[in-house]
């Protein structure tokens, strides 16, 4: 697992795939919490990564983050 820096874990766009799930490069993102504060395009920094524990989706995202915000910053190269 990546060290968190000041900007979180991991930043990156939010995007929906073809079942409606939310995620953020390799990520599944919490439905709700996008549904409710964000909308695709965003700008996101992970604060958590945890395991993937839903049958539907953790083949396609074995980890998601259910603790995020708007990045504000870049650190592609972190």
């Amino acid at each position: 697992m990546p060290k968190e820096t000041r900007t979180g874990l991991y930043q990156g766009i939010i995007e929906k795939d073809d079942n409606g799930n939310y995620f953020c490069g390799p990520y599944l993102l919490d439905y709700q919490i996008v549904e409710t504060y964000y909308k695709v395009g965003d700008r996101v920094s992970l604060k958590t990564i945890i395991k993937n524990t839903s049958r539907k989706s953790m083949e396609a995202y074995p980890q998601k983050s259910v603790k995020f915000s708007y990045a504000t910053e870049s650190h592609d190269h972190d």
